[in-house]
């Protein structure tokens, strides 16, 4: 029996219309664009405004466009797995949302949330979904509404991050394409530096909580800026390693888009040229489990059959890792 890989088909994507501009957001706290690029790197980012859309609203965009371009069919999905930190609701998940307005009739669908890196982790679980030879369409989507948990009074947080989705179809191969390999890790120690503080078991929603802000991200920069740097920079260079990629074998470096310096550090540890590393957070700002499948979207044009690809993240948690991708088709589909 011939063995079976996962690969990915197609590419669909969703950011909202309202773009928040640095100009903007220099009028609504105490920052500026120079301060902005020079230590994050963000021109604007896509908010979603309207009242009463969520989460699910910018997955289910995303994953029109995906079946569009791929041509589909909603009753050949198997299973649709959703990465986010923002779900529309505690329950149900989103991906059974998505599932209900995308008319999906033969498909299981839950929620993965591991913060920045879920889009990361969800490769792989789609993966090994697709190996077991059960499955034969999976959707995944990295979605992400950042506004809605973000405190646009504090100047260290507000301007990093901004809302989007976007989604990839998986599906069996045996040819030598797809998702390869993957390093996957968890350490819960960065807790106190990355969380939001209410609205958990462990802290429930109250007036106290509320009146004090503690449903917003909080965030200690700098420690979570070293942990991100030595982190994607260890683990892009040991799946590289474990693979025989040195740099003159690989065409791309997605990371996730947290901060530009980060994605420079990235770079220069693997000594290729940031020629190879797919940026866009100059346009979105940081989409959290959005963030790679967005990069794609944006880059999609770009990319040939055979491509090796390295995709890596870290977040909240902390979680971050590696995943090696050799792309399985050439350019854009429409």
């Amino acid at each position: 029996m011939d063995k079976i890989n996962a690969v990915i088909t197609g590419v669909g994507g969703y950011v909202p219309d309202y773009i928040l501009s640095n100009d903007e957001l220099s009028k609504m706290v105490d920052t500026t664009d120079e301060w902005i690029m020079t230590r994050i790197g963000v021109k604007e980012r896509h908010i979603l405004n309207e009242e009463g859309l969520g989460c699910s609203y910018m997955a289910r965009k995303a994953a029109k466009d995906l079946l569009r371009k791929t041509g589909a069919h909603p009753d050949d999905i198997d299973l649709v797995v959703v990465a986010t930190t923002t779900p529309d609701y505690h329950f149900p998940s989103t991906a059974s949302i998505l599932c209900d307005k995308l008319g999906l009739k033969n498909a299981f669908a839950f929620d993965l949330q591991a913060a920045c890196s879920g889009f990361l982790y969800l490769m792989e679980v789609a993966a090994n979904f697709i190996r077991s030879g059960r499955y034969k369409k999976v959707i995944i989507v990295g979605a992400d509404k950042m506004s809605s948990m973000v405190d646009y009074t504090d100047r260290a947080t507000c301007p990093i991050f901004g809302d989007g989705a976007a989604a990839f179809m998986v599906e069996p191969t045996t040819e030598d394409y797809g998702i390869m390999d993957a390093i996957l890790r968890t350490d819960g120690k960065g807790l106190p530096f990355l969380h939001m503080k209410a609205g958990g078991s462990v802290c429930p929603a109250s007036y106290f909580t509320v009146d004090n802000k503690m449903h917003y991200l909080h965030q200690e920069g700098r420690t979570v800026f070293k942990y991100a740097v030595s982190s994607m920079s260890d683990v892009t260079a040991a799946i590289a390693e474990r693979n025989n990629l040195d740099k003159d074998c690989i065409d791309w470096i997605v990371p996730h888009q947290a901060n530009i310096r980060i994605l420079e550090a990235v770079a220069h540890r693997m000594e290729v040229s940031m020629d190879k590393v797919l940026v866009n957070i100059q346009h979105y700002g940081n989409t959290s489990a959005g963030t790679l499948p967005l990069c794609i979207w944006d880059y999609e044009h770009k990319l040939r059959k055979g491509d090796n690809i390295i995709f890596t993240a870290f977040g909240a948690g902390f979680t971050w890792g590696a995943v090696y991708v050799k792309w399985g088709y050439d350019g854009k589909k429409e």
